[in-house]
């Protein structure tokens, strides 16, 4: 409650969010943070590392997720990455996600049917091999805000709430391989 009561006179580029705290907990707090302030990076610090949970957090909008046994170099990195390229992947959530994505997995013919143009496939995948906004543009020779409105766009069409979300599209619709 007192992140979001200071979030309504600060800005910060990237908050630590814990999942333990009294009244409101992370799961419940991390939504709120989105909602308005959409920009804002948000890295998850959890003693968990439990792939279900991981993964869900992820879905909702978290940037990354750290154990808070993680080393103060991996902490900087993530704040950094995060602030830098919008997010942070480490081995602990892509396990989460790929597994995710396995126990997720629709049967064929199930996908979804979600027709995305050239543009948008091609923007969807450099997303997926973590090129940054600036990278994507100069890449498809567009603006980087076009790139922007391209991923708001893609979120649309295809039900998902974050980047995280348009990656797990990408894998389970075939459009990407999983590594």
């Amino acid at each position: 409650m007192q992140l979001l009561n200071l979030l309504k006179h600060v800005e910060p580029d990237v908050i630590l969010l814990d999942i333990q705290m009294p009244i409101m907990d992370g799961i419940q707090t991390l939504p709120e943070i989105r909602k308005d302030h959409p920009h804002v990076k948000v890295i998850i610090l959890s003693m968990h590392n439990d792939h279900s949970m991981i993964s869900k957090l992820m879905e909702i909008g978290a940037n990354s997720y750290l154990t808070k046994n993680s080393d103060s170099e991996t902490i900087y990195q993530a704040i950094k990455t995060c602030y830098e390229q919008e997010f942070f992947f480490n081995e602990l959530t892509n396990k989460a996600l790929l597994t995710g994505l396995r126990t997720k997995r629709p049967e064929i013919g199930a996908l979804q049917d979600v027709n995305l143009t050239e543009k948008e496939l091609t923007v969807l995948k450099l997303m997926c091999e973590e090129k940054t906004t600036k990278e994507i543009a100069d890449i498809v020779d567009i603006s980087p805000r076009t790139v922007e409105a391209i991923r708001d766009k893609l979120k649309t069409k295809t039900g998902a709430k974050s980047m995280a979300g348009l990656v797990m599209y990408a894998v389970k619709n075939g459009i990407i391989e999983q590594q």
